[in-house]
């Protein structure tokens, strides 16, 4: 089982220098990945508003800096980007990588964020269905047409062109998502308040995978099974709206071994607070774990 971790969001505001310090402690520990989240800005609890720094340009930014971790959007919204114009940054992520790219897609939740960046946020199923049949045909093929009722694209051309195993990852559960993209995709994530937390629980949400894999003519082996776990380790936690956090190391391996044996593959650690002493003391504690 591979285990990684999610880099800062708006738990505090945080600049390139502290990212790629925490990138380089990751990697140095021995961890095997690095994710970040696709959001533009949050309104907190306090009133006050706050957004991260662009998912893609970071990700380029993490993959000019490191060498080995593999690099994520945990998940990719369809909607911030023309379909075309994500595949083409996902291809140029990954070139600057060296390989080391999984592109993780969603259809995206927080409406705040659309209606602020003047983004649509109806009929995001519909949107995301379309917008992922072009990404998926460019970057599998490198040529795509397609005409629909959200998107229009005319003898796009992906070149220099993606890798063609380049992984695809859907971030949902829901039956409709999963009937457009079980078909298609490398692996499936779920976030961690989707399973409470708990990996007793995550035996039946991989179950609902699977059976979409079967229908889909798939072996339910050739999708990978991805999941964020919550941990709480030393510093004041930030995320006080989450349930059943994992609190400290030995806690945190003791789950870590529950997901392995409920058939997970790869783990993203939302670390709470995400700091580079955090991030440090995970990889230790997973060093010693394996």
């Amino acid at each position: 089982m591979k285990i990684g971790v999610q880099v800062p969001e708006v738990e505090r505001r945080v600049g390139w220098p502290e990212y790629r310090a925490i990138a380089m402690a990751a990697e140095n520990g021995g961890l095997d990945s690095l994710w970040v989240g696709d959001h533009l800005l949050y309104d907190l609890p306090d009133g006050s508003t706050r957004g991260p720094l662009e998912c893609w340009s970071l990700l380029a930014g993490l993959a000019a800096v490191t060498e080995s971790v593999m690099l994520s959007p945990l998940v990719a919204s369809t909607s911030f980007h023309s379909p075309a114009m994500l595949a083409k940054k996902a291809a140029t992520v990954d070139e600057i990588s060296g390989g080391r790219l999984m592109v993780g897609l969603g259809a995206g939740w927080n409406e705040r964020e659309y209606t602020a960046f003047g983004f649509p946020f109806d009929h995001r199923v519909d949107r995301f269905e379309e917008a992922f049949a072009i990404i998926r045909t460019l970057v599998r093929h490198g040529r795509s047409d397609f005409s629909g009722r959200h998107y229009k694209i005319d003898d796009c051309v992906l070149d220099p062109p993606a890798r063609p195993d380049l992984p695809l990852m859907i971030g949902s559960s829901g039956p409709r998502m999963l009937a457009i993209t079980i078909p298609h995709v490398d692996a499936w994530n779920i976030w961690y308040d989707d399973f409470d937390n708990d990996p007793g629980l995550l035996a039946d949400r991989i179950a609902v995978v699977d059976a979409a894999a079967l229908a889909a003519g798939r072996r339910t082996e050739e999708i990978a099974k991805t999941a964020a776990l919550l941990v709480n380790l030393e510093g004041e936690p930030t995320r006080r709206d989450s349930r059943n956090p994992i609190v400290g190391s030995d806690a945190m391996a003791d789950a870590l071994a529950g997901m392995n044996q409920a058939g997970i593959d790869h783990v993203q650690l939302v670390l709470d607070p995400i700091t580079i002493e955090t991030v440090e003391i995970a990889a230790r504690a997973v060093q010693q774990l394996r």
